[in-house]
């Protein structure tokens, strides 16, 4: 029997041809387009990326080394925490006091809260003690 290249193969993707469709399933760690339908990822570094990260995920922040890459990258200041003497108010990134006119005391690393808007310590919101 004489196959032309025009017969459809029923199982196409079984023997390696390659998808007649754009992908639709993209690889989670580089969102490159899979080669097969059952693939997860592209590729063994994908794959071994993707677990390294949920490995990391997992650990515990390291809150000494996250201040030094906010120090590296010049980001340090906007995303600190003050806290006046004087009349108790917290500040993101704002080292004086606007009511006060006195500088104000830094307690961390931290960010505006998304409900309130007012500046929440990242200590506080991963439920750990803070210590000076």
């Amino acid at each position: 029997m004489d196959r032309s290249p025009t017969t459809a193969v029923r199982y196409g993707s079984r023997y390696g041809s390659g998808p007649t469709t754009p992908p639709s399933r993209l690889c989670p760690a580089c969102t490159a387009p899979l080669r097969s339908g059952r693939a997860r990822f592209c590729s063994g570094a994908c794959k071994q990326r993707a677990y390294r990260l949920r490995q990391r995920a997992a650990a515990a922040p390291d809150l000494p080394a996250l201040a030094a890459a906010l120090r590296r990258l010049g980001d340090l200041v906007a995303h600190t925490v003050y806290e006046c003497s004087t009349c108790d108010e917290r500040y993101l990134g704002e080292r004086r006091c606007p009511d006060c006119h006195r500088f104000c005391r830094a307690l961390g690393p931290g960010g505006a809260c998304p409900d309130c808007d007012r500046p929440v310590l990242l200590t506080e919101l991963l439920g750990q003690e803070v210590t000076d």
